[in-house]
C-alpha cells in the first residue's frame, strides 16, 4: 500500500468512524416512536437547515457535478441551479403547511388531506420506490470511490456504507441522523472547498485558457485502461495510441489511422504522449469553444429539449423528496420550517461554487477522465494529478472523507424516510417495528446496487428527481393548494406519474434505447422524462378529481384552515402513530 493509500484510507476510516460516533451520541436522547420518526419536533431552524443541507447533498453532488461539468461545460450548471433553485419552491408552497397539517411522514399527509387510507397505501409504495431509487447510486457512488481510491472491489464500498447507514438508523432514527448529517454537512463543505481553493491558487500561478478552440490535452504522458467498450471523437492523432481492439481489428501499440469518430473496446490500452489531445468520449464537446457555450446538451440529438426536461425535474422534484420533505416534520412550527428552506438555499448556493470550480479544473488536469466518460472520479484524482507532493495526497484523503460523508448522510435520510413508511403503514408503528423496517430498507437497495447498472450520478440522481416531480410533487402542491383534488385523482396520478417516469429511468439505467432510433426522440424521453411525466401526473390528477368531484372529503375548511392558519391561532394537531 502507498503513501496515498494510506492517508486516504485513514480519512475513509476517520469519516465513518465519526459518523458512527456522532450517531451514538444523539442515539442516546431516542427513546419514542416520534424520537425516531420526526425527533419530537424540537430541531430548530439552523441546526435543522445543516442536517437538511447534509443529507441533501449526495454523491450526485459532490462527485457528480464536477464530473459533469467536466465532461459537458456550461449546460451542466443547470444541475447545480435546479438542486439549489427547488428549495425555493419548496419554501413558498411546501415547507410551512406540510409542517401545519401535523402529519409525521408523506403517506400519512396523504391521509390527512383526502381522508383516504387507500392514498396512504398508494403513496406509501411511491415513498419507498423513490427513496429506494435514490439509495442505488449512493451505494454505487460509495463502491466507485472505494474502487479508485483504494483498488478495494465495488461490493465493500456498498456494503461497508449500507452498513453504517443501517447501524445509525436502527440505534437512533431521525433525532440520531439529525446529529449526524449537520455534522456532515460542515465536513462535506471543507473536504470540498479546501482542494478547490488550493487549485485557484495552482491555476493562477499557471492559468489556462479554457474555452479555446481546441481539445484539452495531457500535460504529461498518460496511460488509460478502457473497461467497457466506448466510442469516442478524435480531434488529432498526433501521439495518441492503443493497443487492444480499435474500430473491431487488433492492434499493438497503432496509432489512430484519422481524426474523427472510433471505437474502442473494452481491455484495450490507450497510450498518450505528453502534449497530446485527448479523445472526448462521443457525445461531449471536444473543443473548449464548443465546452463553454450553452445549447450542446448532455450528448444527445435534443439539446434543448433535454435541458428544459433537467430544470423542470430537479426544480419540481425537490418538493417530492422523501428524504427532504421529511426533515421539515422535525421543525416546532412552519414558521421555522420557512426559516429552514431559506437557510438551507444559503447553505446549498456555497457548497456548490466548489463542485463547479473543481469540474473546470478536472478539464484543465485530469483530461484522461473524459475518453471513457468515467468523469465523476474527477474529483477524487484532481489533488494528486494537480498538485502531487504529500500536500495532494493529504487533500485527496480530505476529499475521500468528504465523498463517503455524502454517501452517509443521503442514505441516511432516505432509510429514515423508508422506514418510517413501512414502520407505519405495513407494521404497527413502535420503535421495534421501525428498527425492523430500517433493517430491511436498507438491505434491499444494497443488493440492487450491485446488480444494476450504472450512469453519471448526477444523471442517475436527475432520473430520480423525475420520478418525485411526477408523483409525490403533484400531491402535495395539489393537495395543499388545490381544494378541488379528490382521493381517486390522486391515486390516478401518483399510478400514471410513477409508472411512467419509473418505466423511463428503468431503461435509461439499462441502457436499452438506441440514440439514433427515429431521430433520437426515444432516448431524449426515457433519458429526460421530467419535460413529459410531469405534466402528464398533474393533468390527472386535475381530470381525474374533476371527473370525481362528488367524493371530495369532508370539512375541507377546517383541513386547509390548519394547513394555512398560523399556529398561534391554536388549530393545529401534531399526528402521531397509534402505537
Amino acid at each position: 500500500m502507498t503513501g496515498t493509500d494510506v492517508l486516504t484510507a485513514v480519512g475513509l476510516f476517520a469519516a465513518a468512524i465519526a459518523t458512527i460516533a456522532v450517531g451514538a451520541w444523539g442515539g442516546r436522547f431516542s427513546r419514542t416512536t416520534s424520537d425516531f420518526l420526526v425527533a419530537s419536533r424540537t430541531v430548530g431552524s439552523r441546526w435543522n437547515a445543516a442536517a437538511v443541507s447534509g443529507e441533501y447533498l449526495s454523491a450526485a453532488s459532490f462527485l457528480g457535478v464536477a464530473g459533469l461539468v467536466a465532461k459537458y461545460g456550461a449546460d451542466a450548471l443547470w444541475y447545480p441551479v435546479g438542486f439549489t433553485a427547488g428549495y425555493l419552491g419548496l419554501l413558498l408552497f411546501v415547507a410551512a403547511p406540510l409542517r401545519r397539517s401535523g402529519a409525521y411522514t408523506v403517506p400519512d399527509f396523504a391521509e390527512f388531506r383526502l381522508a383516504s387510507a387507500t392514498v396512504r397505501k398508494t403513496a406509501m409504495v411511491v415513498v419507498v420506490v423513490v427513496c429506494v431509487l435514490y439509495l442505488i447510486p449512493q451505494f454505487q457512488g460509495a463502491g466507485l470511490t472505494l474502487n479508485i481510491l483504494l483498488g478495494a472491489p465495488v461490493w465493500t464500498g456498498a456494503v461497508g456504507v449500507g452498513l453504517i447507514v443501517i447501524v445509525n438508523v436502527v440505534g437512533g432514527g431521525m433525532r440520531s441522523i439529525t446529529f449526524v448529517q449537520a455534522f456532515q454537512y460542515w465536513l462535506k463543505l471543507t473536504a470540498i472547498a479546501i482542494p478547490a481553493l488550493v487549485l485557484i491558487g495552482v491555476f493562477a500561478n499557471d492559468p489556462t485558457h479554457v474555452g479555446e478552440p481546441a481539445p484539452p490535452r495531457v500535460t504529461t504522458a498518460t496511460t488509460v485502461d478502457v473497461t467497457t467498450d466506448v466510442s469516442v471523437t478524435v480531434a488529432e492523432t498526433k501521439g495518441v495510441r492503443v493497443t487492444g481492439t480499435l474500430d473491431g481489428a487488433a492492434v499493438v501499440d497503432a496509432p489512430i489511422p484519422a481524426p474523427g469518430g472510433h471505437v474502442i473496446s473494452a481491455d484495450s490500452v490507450i497510450y498518450l504522449d505528453a502534449g497530446a489531445a485527448t479523445p472526448v468520449v462521443a457525445g461531449a464537446p471536444v473543443h473548449g469553444s464548443d465546452w463553454v457555450t450553452p445549447g450542446g446538451g448532455f450528448g444527445g440529438r435534443h439539446p434543448l429539449f433535454q435541458v428544459l426536461s433537467l430544470i423542470l425535474a430537479t426544480f419540481l422534484g425537490v418538493m417530492g423528496l422523501p428524504h427532504v420533505l421529511v426533515r421539515f416534520y422535525t421543525n416546532p412550527d412552519g414558521r421555522s420550517a420557512r426559516r429552514t428552506a431559506l437557510a438551507a438555499i444559503a447553505l446549498l448556493s456555497l457548497f456548490y461554487l466548489f463542485p463547479v470550480l473543481l469540474g473546470v479544473f478536472a478539464r484543465l488536469y485530469v483530461p484522461e477522465l473524459l475518453i471513457t466518460g468515467t468523469s465523476d472520479a474527477a474529483v477524487l484524482l484532481l489533488p494528486s494529478a494537480a498538485i502531487g507532493g504529500l500536500a495532494g495526497q493529504i487533500l485527496a484523503a480530505l476529499v475521500a472523507a468528504g465523498a463517503i460523508a455524502a454517501f452517509l448522510a443521503t442514505s441516511s435520510g432516505l432509510l429514515v424516510s423508508v422506514a418510517g413508511a413501512l414502520a407505519t403503514d405495513v407494521f404497527r408503528g413502535r420503535v421495534r417495528d421501525f428498527r425492523m423496517a430500517a433493517v430491511i430498507g436498507g438491505a434491499i437497495p444494497i443488493a440492487l446496487s450491485l446488480a444494476a447498472g450504472s450512469l453519471e450520478l448526477s444523471r442517475t440522481v436527475g432520473l430520480v428527481f423525475a420520478v418525485a416531480a411526477s408523483t409525490l410533487c403533484p400531491l402535495l402542491v395539489l393537495g395543499i393548494w388545490w381544494r378541488g383534488l379528490t382521493a381517486t385523482g390522486a391515486i390516478a396520478g401518483l399510478i400514471v406519474g410513477g409508472v411512467s417516469s419509473g418505466s423511463a429511468a428503468s431503461l435509461a439505467i439499462a441502457g436499452v434505447i438506441d440514440d439514433d432510433v427515429l431521430g433520437g426522440w426515444p432516448a431524449a424521453l426515457v433519458g429526460y422524462p421530467g419535460a413529459v411525466t410531469v405534466p402528464v401526473a398533474f393533468g390527472t390528477m386535475v381530470l381525474v378529481s374533476l371527473a370525481t368531484r362528488r367524493r371530495l372529503p369532508g370539512d375541507l375548511a377546517r383541513t386547509f384552515a390548519r394547513m394555512h392558519v398560523p399556529e398561534r391561532v391554536g388549530m393545529g394537531v401534531d399526528r402521531l402513530p397509534d402505537a
